[in-house]
């Protein structure tokens, strides 16, 4: 028998609603609920708003919020670029 899992435990598609749950959140930035937690709780990841009971995450915010992580593996120097810059 196969057990179905909940459309928030699959892997992150694109967004199509502009608010997301906590796990749907955690997966659209690419880390696991624990990790969502801390960066929320450490101000890299913003607060949910709030709408009754809910707690929602607006995906533009979240993008704005990932954005100001900045640097990461682009600001690393990559062993290769010098090599495919003297072939070049």
């Amino acid at each position: 028998m196969t057990l179905a899992r909940a459309p928030e435990t699959l892997e992150c598609p694109l967004p199509t609603r502009r608010g997301l749950n906590r796990v749907q959140a955690a997966g659209y930035v690419g880390v696991g609920s624990s990790k969502f937690d801390q960066t929320v709780s450490d101000g890299r990841m913003p607060q949910p708003v709030k709408i009754d009971g809910r707690r929602l995450w607006d995906v533009r915010a979240l993008d704005r919020a990932f954005d100001e992580l900045g640097g990461g593996i682009q600001s690393e120097t990559n062993p290769w670029d010098k090599d495919n810059e003297d072939a070049a």
